[in-house]
């Protein structure tokens, strides 16, 4: 065997969800951020068109750069009716609260021979090379995709063209809790055999 498939399973089924609400204030460090980022390139993408792009929120600055926009872009893309105090107070506070904060955008090619779909799925694809990379440190991982990241105001802040796409905010620290633990059901329940 190539791998010891153990582990791989290992890192695969460990894999979790951690919010920056359960981060504690240790920072990740700029050459684990850059490990993370290299391995997302690894990700499946039909003609090689590698269509992420990355902007990565590390200082202070930056951060609360980030906070205060996704403030402004959540009041200017919400009606005054649907708006949640609660909602807004957790976007402003994450990237505050977080080490490293990383926007996944999807690069739209120019001669748009790739269908949309797979360009966003080879981006999904390398949010999971991402995560799993995050996993392999001991560091937690959001993947954050509110309604307001698909918006033109998102696309202007990022500066990012009109056909690209913000897919994810990716909050990356160290938890203060125990690492959850989890289940998927049996593949029974999710797979055919096709038999002849």
């Amino acid at each position: 065997m190539k791998f010891n498939l153990s582990e791989v399973n290992d890192l695969i089924r460990s894999r979790r969800t951690i919010r920056p609400e359960q981060f504690t204030e240790r920072k990740v460090q700029k050459d684990q951020i850059e490990l993370i980022l290299n391995n997302a390139q690894w990700a499946p993408n039909h003609g090689k068109t590698e269509p992420w792009r990355f902007q990565v929120f590390q200082s202070e600055a930056a951060r609360n750069e980030l906070s205060q926009n996704l403030g402004r872009i959540y009041i200017e893309t919400t009606s005054t009716e649907s708006q949640n105090d609660v909602k807004l107070a957790k976007l402003i506070r994450r990237p505050l609260i977080s080490s490293v904060v990383i926007a996944v955008n999807m690069a739209r090619q120019k001669e748009e021979k790739i269908p949309e779909i797979e360009e966003i799925e080879a981006v999904a694809c390398a949010i999971q090379n991402m995560q799993l990379t995050a996993n392999a440190y001991g560091i937690g991982a959001f993947w954050s995709s509110p309604k307001l990241i698909y918006s033109a105001q998102m696309n202007n802040y990022l500066n990012i063209g009109e056909k690209d796409k913000c897919l994810g905010l990716i909050y990356l620290g160290y938890t203060k809790e125990a690492w959850p633990k989890s289940h998927r059901k049996p593949i029974e329940y999710n797979t055919i055999w096709k038999t002849p």
